[in-house]
Parts: structure tokens; C-alpha cells; sequence
């Protein structure tokens, strides 16, 4: 071994052992299958440390259910089917989405996502991720597309998806539809503006609203039917302020009283609220708002301007007529999307919707039937679900994406399904293949010109793995053996998306959970404690560059320092922690090459003696706390057991003990030499297995060192290496003798002197006449680790004259030395 961990050459090689030899096949693990659902990044720009972060972890836990006997089963996908990746092509081509076909748009973003994929897959392979490289998935190449489709087509037969035209979230920037899972909340200072109506006699009737540019669509005013101020105006009608138009008045027990002068104004849209109110009372639609986000023409002195324009301009003329009477400054919550952070408004569209409001209650029953990590994170899934107040918007009017398989009858509008055995299809492109409607047989037939949500395609990960797992190409009706999977890993802010979606679908097609375990990982923050974000551009540390300064497997050291969903602040230091441990595994290991090599399995010990029996004690010890920690995916509790074991039993107690024997083995019979070797070579072994998940590059340079360089130590199981030994006895007399040692070393360092200055005599008192025995018997031990010449075991009554004594002898030698 060489002197110095050189990880710019030992950590290439490992990655080249495990490519070359399909290390992580699913196939080279028999066992039971243990299947992850990983989630599949987003294709566009470039990685950051907070990837890194929740990836290790996933692949910590990966690596610890492999070398547990199970058969992983770890495929990888990229996300490519969105806005950031149209976007990403548009913007290195230099080209505009729409001047292609869609299929055409599909296959160059497929084309030039490759490159990007490539570099995706090279950083995650330099991190150690053990991830099955042949099953690797886009979310919008062909077979994907498939799968998609013919969910939608399974959903909309088994009578869970509708059509219809209906008030929608809508994102005037990105100029598409959002679900509710894509909005975000922000606080923004406002105004609550009191505005003058008049009623039919002409009296001033005062509503107080933050949105006065919505007048040109105000359709009714509202109050508390046990108002008793506004009782009289039950069904009369009012007069809007500069619009002039009559507006029925209505009485609605949602109104709050107390809130603004209890009068309000419906519009259509400013709120949910308005949306209620259009619904129960039947009342008109008025769009003031156009999908590009200006004032439409027939909103007079408003129109062509958008929202803070039309808000300037429309209480200007209010002033100027003398019908705004006061303004209170308020701070209130704004709904944004959640990609461009601009406000979202509400527009009538003919949408596709997946029921899911008529379901909650069984949502939140699978939710309870999922094992969540951390325990904690299921809150967020049952809050999110109890507050749902809107269908799940499947439709968005962008260009680029899963198109609907779907045309449509201008006739009758009756929705013309496209046959499962043609997908996947774009209705734009291709012609419907019935020529007339099998309803109405009109030939009036034109195509949906909408793409699914993304999310519509990511919450089927299952099936695409299944289908890969299977090979199968209809995943919708074959995952019966295949689901639920085992793990999903995700981070908290998508419980609401990718989590919850995935539940949905996983009912709607099979009546099965996605998944048993879902494991939630927090974010690594800035220094501003927002989340690293690749379109924020807050992440100054690219992987990268860590990776120049610092092995992979240090990185993955700090990794598992975080809690499951905790966000976490990036840490230097927990990398020089790491750091430490990298160079301390080697220097211990390459200590005991020679022992361990010299070790002879055909010429087992008969007897271990009291030192080798209790640092197997020890490992054993360790094996069963860190498999508690690890089977309830607590790997950072699990690392710290390993890390007190390593360092404080095996380096700092059991190599010293053992050095003398080492360096002097003619001192000691050959039988304690041979018990040494074969427990340095186990308990050396063991150590390596349990760091394995962490450290995969240098534990398996250590292995193919000193045990093989014809397998791998990731292929190795812990029922085949980690022995259940139990030595009580044993275990006990050591903690008396490593207390002994640590006494003198103690000692030794108050009087300045080196660990090594030799004792002329050591003298133990002891109460006890089986520890005399015991001590009598381990003399040698005890000599070699205290660098005494003489030790001598007295019984006494009581042992709290031990340490004066110690400090005595250690005295009388230091004046030994002096003459």
C-alpha cells in the first residue's frame, strides 16, 4: 500500500471495477427485490451540492439494503419533459419552439439533452452512486410517452377524468394553466381601497376591495344575510363606479361581517371566493384579463395594460370622480407560481381535470399506509390533502410536452379517443384515423391542442420502472409483482406534487400503493437560508469543484452528517471531518496489511484469548446498533456508531494494546499471534463492510488491498461477515484493563512525557481475587501497552489508592531515569 489515500487514482479505479464488472446489476444480487423509485432530475443546466446531498443519501441507504441480502433493484431517469428544458434548448440553439413541429421539438430536445445527461451520469458516478446504468429512463422519449398516454386513456374510461370549461389557475407569464401543487404563497404590500357604488336610488353604498382593477368584471355585490345594515338592498341592483353597468346584490353567509365594510364585490376572477359565488348564483362571466396577461379591449380606460398599470389607472379615475373614499395600507398573501414567482390570476378554459376532491379521504387512508422517514414529514401530506379545494388541472397550453391522445367533434364535442395500439401519438400530426365522429358521424373533427402537466408523467415512475424492472411494454396492466416498490426518495417540498400524485395514480389504475417507504431529505441552504436552487444561481459551491479539492467519499461523509428532512447549511468543516477519517481508515489499515495478510484460515485459533474476544464483542455490538438505525433510515445514527467504534475501541484501544504483539510476536506464544490475525483480519473486514455505504472508493481499495482484488467488498453480504460473538466476560475485564492503560497514558501526558517512556514497574491494586487472576493472566498485555517492565498485581480491601499509587510508581521511575 502506498504511503498516502491518493484518490485521484484510487477512486477512477473503483469506478472502472464496478462498470466493468456490473457491480450493481440488479441481476448480481439474488435476494429479495428491493426496488427504489429515484427521482429523476431535471435536464437543464447544471448540478448543485443540494443534488448531491439528497442523492448520497438515497445511495447510502441503497448500498446498506444490498450488502443486507436484497436484490436492488436502483434505475435512474432525467427529467426532459418540461418548460426548463424547452427553454434550455431554445436558448443554446437559438431557435423558438413553435417554428418546429412538436415531434420535431421532442426529438431535438432528446438529441441535445444526451449531452447533458452524459455529464449528469459522469458526476454521479465520480459521487459513487451504485445505480444500475443499463435501466436508465427520459420522461418524454417514446416508450415514456406511451405509458403517459395510456393513463390518460385508463383514467378517462374508468371515469376519473373530465372535461370542461372552468375557472383555472393560470400563470400569465408562463402562459399556461398550474395546479394548485404549483403554487406558492408571498407576502406583498397592498392597499385596501374603499370605493363608492351607488344603489338604483342613488345612495352610496361603500365596498372595500385590494383589487380595484377588477371593477370592469365585477358581476354581483355581496353581504351577510344577518347584516342587518345592508338587509334592505336584498335584491336590488347596483350601479359600478366608472363602468356604469347594473350588478345584482346578493346575500351570502360568507361574507364576513366584520371584514371591510361587509359589502363585497364578485368579480370574475379575483379569488376563489368569486369562483363559489359565479357557480351557486349563476352568474355572468366578464373576462377583464387576457391569457397574456393585458386588460382585453372591453375593458375600456383599463385596456392593453396589465395588473399594476390597470391598478394605477383605475384609481386615478376613481380620485378623479371622487369615489375612492380611503386607503389602508395592509400586507397580505399572494398566490405565485411557483417557477416565475408572478402572481397567478383565474381564466375560463376548457380544461382536462382528474376528480380527486370526491377522494380525499382515501388519500389520507394511504398516506397512513406509507411508512414515512422522518414520521414527522406525513403531517405535510395530510395537511396538504385536507386543504385541497380544486381538481387536478391536467391540461397546459404549452407546445412543448406529452400531447393529449385525443381529438375532439366541433359537432357534438364528443371526445375521440386514440386507439392504445397507436401510441404514442400527437393528434396535431396525425389525422384522426375514424374520419368521422362515431357519435354524431360528423367529419367536423379537430385535434386537442394541450400538453399534459409534467407531473402528469413523473407521478408514473413506478410503472416506468416496472416497465424496465419487467420489460414489459404495458406496465399499466403487469405491476401486479412489481408494486408496490420499496423506497421512494424525494425531498420535502414535492410531498405535494411528486408524493401525492404518485399516490393517486398508483389507486386510480391498480388499487396499490406506489411504494412501502417514502424517505424524505431536506434542502442544503445558502448563506441567505434559501435553498440551493440551479435557477436561483444561489450555489457558489458546484460539485465540481468540491470534487478537485476533496475525494468523493469525504463529500459523501458530509451527506450523511444530515438529518432526514432537515435542511441543512453547507458545512467545510464536516468535510474536514471527513477528511480525517479517510486518511485514518487508510493509515489503520495499511498498519495491519502484513498481520492481516499473514492471517490463515486453514489454522483457525482454538482460543482467542481475552482482547481478540472483546473487540469481537465490541463489532458485534456495533453491527446490531447500526442495523436498528439503518432499518428506520437513520444513517447518520448509524455512522456514529461505526465512528465511536473505529476510532475509540479498534484504533485507539485495541491497535495499541495489540502493537507490542506486532512489532514483537517472539515475546508472545504463536497461538495469541494467530488469534490477533484472524480477528485483525474479521474485525478489519467488518469495519470495511460497515463504512462501505459511505465510503465505497476507499473501503474497496482497503478490500482489494488486504482481502481480494478478484470481487468486490459492495457485493459482499453482512450475514456472511458480521458475527453475532458475545463475550461478557471478556468485555468486562477489558473495560478494567483499558482503564489501567488509559490511567498511565494519562499520567504519562500530565507529566509531559512521550506514551512510550518505559515503566520500571507497574503495580495494580485490585479488591477482587478473580480480576488478580484475570490481570495475572493478561500480564503481557498489560506490559506491552504500558511499556512496563514489571507489573505486579496487589489485593487490597479497597482500590481508591489505585491512581495515587500509579502516580507513585510512574515517580519513582522518573527518578530511576534521573540517576
Amino acid at each position: 500500500m502506498e504511503k498516502r489515500y491518493d484518490h485521484k487514482q484510487c477512486e477512477p479505479q473503483a469506478q472502472q471495477k464496478w462498470e466493468s464488472e456490473k457491480t450493481y446489476k440488479t441481476q448480481n444480487s439474488p435476494g429479495e427485490l428491493y426496488s427504489i423509485d429515484t427521482p429523476p432530475p431535471t435536464v437543464s443546466g447544471n448540478l448543485h451540492i443540494g443534488h448531491i446531498f439528497s442523492y448520497t443519501q438515497t445511495d447510502i441507504i441503497a448500498r446498506y439494503k444490498r450488502m443486507s441480502g436484497y436484490s436492488v433493484f436502483y434505475p435512474f431517469g432525467f427529467d426532459d419533459n418540461g418548460l426548463p428544458t424547452e427553454k434550455y434548448v431554445e436558448k443554446k440553439l437559438k431557435i423558438r419552439a413553435h417554428d418546429l413541429s412538436r415531434s420535431e421539438l421532442i426529438k431535438l430536445c432528446l438529441q441535445e439533452t444526451e449531452t447533458v445527461e452524459e455529464t449528469f451520469k459522469q458526476l454521479w458516478q465520480r459521487m459513487g452512486l451504485s445505480v444500475d446504468w443499463d435501466a436508465c429512463y427520459s420522461t418524454i422519449s417514446e416508450s415514456v410517452r406511451k405509458i403517459s398516454q395510456e393513463s390518460f386513456i385508463d383514467l378517462y374510461k374508468k371515469g376519473h377524468i373530465y372535461r370542461k370549461f372552468e375557472p383555472a389557475l393560470y400563470c400569465t407569464t408562463c402562459r399556461t394553466s398550474v395546479a394548485q401543487a404549483e403554487l406558492d404563497d408571498i407576502q406583498e404590500p397592498s392597499f385596501f381601497n374603499d370605493i363608492v357604488f351607488k344603489d338604483e336610488q342613488g345612495n352610496n353604498l361603500l365596498v372595500g376591495t385590494t383589487r380595484p382593477e377588477l371593477l370592469s368584471s365585477c358581476v354581483a355585490l355581496l353581504f351577510n344575510p344577518n347584516d342587518t345594515r345592508y338587509k334592505h338592498l336584498k335584491g336590488q341592483q347596483a350601479i359600478v363606479p366608472v363602468f356604469e353597468n347594473k350588478v345584482q346584490i346578493l346575500e351570502d353567509e360568507h361574507v364576513e361581517i366584520e371584514k371591510g365594510t361587509g359589502l363585497v364585490m364578485c368579480c370574475t376572477f379575483g379569488d376563489k371566493t368569486d369562483i363559489a359565488w359565479y357557480k351557486k348564483f349563476n352568474l355572468p362571466y366578464k373576462q377583464s384579463i387576457g391569457f397574456d396577461g393585458k386588460w382585453t379591449q372591453d375593458t375600456g380606460i383599463l385596456a392593453g395594460l396589465r395588473v399594476k398599470a390597470a391598478r394605477e389607472t383605475i384609481l386615478e379615475e376613481l380620485k378623479n370622480q371622487n369615489l375612492l373614499v380611503e386607503q389602508k395600507p395592509i400586507t397580505h398573501a399572494v398566490n405565485v407560481h411557483e417557477r416565475c414567482k408572478k402572481p397567478i390570476e383565474f381564466v375560463v378554459l376548457s380544461q382536462w381535470f382528474l376528480n380527486i376532491l370526491d377522494h380525499k379521504e382515501k388519500f389520507l387512508e394511504l398516506g397512513d399506509n406509507i411508512n414515512w422517514s422522518p414520521s414527522f414529514m406525513k403531517a405535510r401530506y395530510r395537511d396538504w390533502v385536507e386543504n385541497l379545494g380544486w381538481d387536478w388541472c391536467l391540461s397546459r397550453q404549452r407546445f412543448y410536452g406529452i400531447p393529449f391522445p385525443v381529438w375532439h367533434c366541433k359537432d357534438c364535442d364528443e371526445v375521440l379517443l386514440a386507439d392504445e395500439k397507436d401510441l404514442p401519438i400527437d393528434p396535431q400530426e396525425t389525422t384522426y384515423p375514424g374520419t368521422t365522429c362515431n357519435k354524431c358521424n360528423s367529419s367536423n373533427i379537430v385535434a386537442d391542442t394541450d400538453v399534459m402537466d409534467t407531473w402528469n408523467t413523473s407521478s408514473l415512475t413506478p410503472y416506468i420502472c416496472s416497465q424496465l424492472y419487467n420489460n414489459d411494454d404495458n406496465p399499466l396492466q403487469n405491476s401486479k409483482n412489481f408494486l408496490p416498490m420499496s423506497m421512494r426518495p424525494q425531498a420535502h417540498d414535492i410531498i405535494r406534487t411528486w408524493a401525492f400524485y404518485t399516490i393517486i395514480k398508483s389507486w386510480f389504475h391498480n388499487k396499490t400503493l406506489p411504494w412501502t417507504d417514502i424517505v424524505i431529505s431536506g434542502h442544503v441552504l445558502s448563506n441567505d437560508k434559501e435553498k440551493l436552487s440551479k435557477s436561483k444561481g444561489n450555489s457558489a459551491l458546484s460539485p465540481e469543484n468540491l470534487l478537485e479539492r476533496y475525494p468523493a467519499d469525504v463529500i459523501r461523509y458530509w451527506t450523511a452528517s444530515g438529518n432526514l428532512g432537515h435542511d441543512v447549511a453547507f458545512s467545510e468543516n464536516q468535510l474536514k471531518i471527513g477528511q480525517k477519517l479517510v486518511t485514518k481508515l487508510w493509515n489503520a489499515f495499511r498498519f495491519v496489511q502484513e498481520h492481516v495478510q499473514a492471517y490463515d484460515a486453514k489454522h483457525e485459533p482454538q482460543q482467542l484469548g481475552v482482547i481478540n474476544e472483546w473487540i469481537m464483542h465490541e463489532s458485534a455490538h456495533t453491527f446490531a446498533e447500526y442495523k436498528k438505525y439503518f432499518d428506520n433510515n437513520e444513517f447518520g445514527l448509524a455512522l456514529s456508531t461505526v465512528e465511536k467504534f473505529f476510532w475509540q475501541n479498534f484504533c485507539d484501544n485495541y491497535l495499541e494494546l495489540v502493537k507490542d504483539q506486532l512489532f514483537n510476536p517472539d515475546n508472545y506464544p504463536t497461538q495469541t499471534v494467530k488469534a490477533t490475525q484472524h480477528t485483525l483480519y474479521h474485525v478489519g473486514l467488518q469495519i470495511l463492510q460497515l463504512y462501505a455505504p459511505y465510503l465505497p472508493h476507499v473501503t474497496e481499495t482497503l478490500y482489494i488491498n488486504l482481502y481480494s482484488d478478484k470481487t468486490s467488498l459492495h457485493q459482499t453480504r453482512f450475514a456472511d461477515v458480521q458475527t453475532a460473538a458475545r463475550f461478557d466476560t471478556s468485555a468486562q475485564l477489558m473495560h478494567m484493563i483499558i482503564n489501567v492503560v488509559s490511567q498511565v497514558r494519562k499520567l504519562k501526558t500530565e507529566q509531559q512525557l512521550s506514551l512510550k517512556t518505559e515503566l520500571a514497574t507497574l503495580t495494580v491494586y485490585v479488591d477482587n481475587t478473580n480480576i488478580a487472576d484475570a490481570f495475572t493472566q493478561e500480564a503481557n498485555l498489560i506490559k506491552g501497552a504500558t511499556k512496563a517492565h514489571e507489573f505486579i498485581i496487589k489485593q487490597e480491601s479497597s482500590t481508591t489508592s489505585v491512581l495515587q499509587k500509579l502516580d507513585d510508581m510512574l515517580h519513582a521511575h522518573i527518578s530511576l531515569q534521573a540517576k
